[in-house]
């Protein structure tokens, strides 16, 4: 049997958070003939031929995309009045689309077939076509950065004087997406929460500058997994508004107690992508767009925030703070548990992170921390800090290795002996 005749393998070839030596060292293949599977699959018509669960009482077919979609020579044996139910029998939540009402279409005609006693069996058939939309989120206000940024006003807090910098890291909230934890109403109550618990840590300290560290995944995106169609509950234009306006909020936050550096890299539900493929460069990514959106409203409204971004074809970026090396990846290009011997392999390939001291990644959704050797001319240790994630939940991960954990935002300080251990808290 062809490990493609096995679900658990298509499974993992359509799950974009694992990677292909992940994928090719589970099932003891290789990694080209892996990325070679992947690449010959159309998830787009995979979507398109969503299995009924009835089909004796309803056939027809789905297409469906990131706002919407149509439902095309759907048959039943009696008119429809509940297109909740039809939304069900194709796996679709029927909270989260509508039917537009003039876009209904509908045929009948009649079969019958021929009974023992010479009588006729006729059975009145009707056939509908339809289009849906992807509704609202209910009581969502997501206003445009534009309109956010008009509404802000800096009012700097006296200078703070500590010979610190603090560093926070965003990472992974995967904006649009619905999973054990709830949805988007969720995730903007989590992400008060943790600006307050900010704020009273900011409060509590004496940092002269700070840093926010943005390892990616702001968006959930429709391009890694088929089940983001059934599942985000806000379309891609919206998950891109709504991560800008958060990101904003965070930075102005920050600004309040001094100056700022913002650092972003690329990620997997960021990239440009059609289904599995990349369609650009590196950083044609939709956590970059947003964050040179912000850079230009920093600028318009006096924010003393500083934007930085990896080199155009790179997808990491470090940073010097205070003599020590910063250095972001979003973590996607490795396996989790070799992600230290991948940082020490990007010294031979002359890569960015060749200079950090201090590696941040996120993509695994669990916190960890780990020493790596010591840097050879200052004699510090080395770390590698895995943020946790602050997302809804990734129950497809919680069922396939058992393990979970709390959403939380890294914080720690670096002062002019290097990273403080010490200062190290999850909000």
């Amino acid at each position: 049997m062809s490990l493609l005749d096995d679900a658990r393998y298509l499974a993992d070839l359509n799950n974009s958070d694992l990677c292909g030596r992940e994928v090719a060292e589970k099932w003891h293949t290789s990694k080209t003939t892996v990325n070679a599977q992947r690449a010959r699959l159309d998830l787009e018509r995979q979507i398109a031929k969503v299995e009924k669960t009835d089909p004796d009482a309803l056939s027809g077919r789905l297409e469906l995309h990131s706002d919407g979609g149509e439902f095309i020579d759907v048959q039943t044996k009696d008119p429809i009045t509940d297109w909740a139910d039809i939304f069900t029998r194709f796996n679709l939540d029927p909270a989260s689309f509508e039917v537009v009402g003039d876009t209904v279409r509908m045929g009948t005609w009649q079969q019958s077939k021929a009974l023992e006693d010479g009588s006729r069996d006729v059975v009145n058939l009707f056939s509908y076509r339809a289009s849906f939309t992807r509704k609202a989120a209910a009581q969502l206000d997501l206003p445009a950065l534009y309109a956010e940024a008009a509404r802000t006003t800096h009012k700097p807090h006296k200078p703070r004087t500590g010979a610190s910098t603090t560093i926070v890291v965003f990472a992974d909230p995967q904006i649009g997406k619905r999973d054990s934890r709830g949805g988007t109403p969720e995730l903007i109550q989590r992400l008060t929460e943790k600006r307050a618990a900010l704020a009273a840590y900011l409060e509590a300290g004496n940092s002269s500058r700070y840093v926010l560290a943005d390892v990616g995944d702001g968006t959930e995106s429709f391009e890694n997994v088929a089940s983001q169609a059934h599942l985000n509950d806000l379309s891609f234009p919206d998950q891109v508004d709504m991560y800008a306006v958060e990101r904003w909020k965070f930075e102005t936050l920050l600004a309040k107690f001094g100056p700022v550096d913002s650092l972003v890299v690329p990620s997997n539900h960021g990239a440009w992508r059609s289904g599995k493929s990349i369609l650009g460069k590196p950083t044609d990514d939709w956590g970059i767009h947003v964050h040179k959106r912000l850079a230009e409203r920093a600028s318009d409204t006096g924010l003393p925030v500083t934007h930085h971004f990896p080199e155009e074809w790179n997808e990491s970026l470090t940073f010097d703070v205070r003599g020590t090396i910063i250095g972001l990846h979003h973590g996607h290009q490795s396996a989790e548990a070799q992600m230290v011997q991948w940082w020490s392999a990007q010294q031979h390939g002359g890569q960015p992170l060749a200079r950090a001291h201090i590696l941040l990644t996120g993509h695994y959704h669990n916190l960890r921390i780990r020493p790596s050797g010591r840097d050879a001319e200052t004699g510090r240790a080395k770390w590698h800090l895995q943020a946790p994630t602050l997302d809804n939940g990734s129950s497809w991960w919680r069922n396939k290795s058992g393990d979970d954990s709390d959403p939380g935002l890294l914080v720690f300080r670096i002062d002019d002996n290097g990273f403080d251990l010490g200062s190290l808290t999850v909000l």
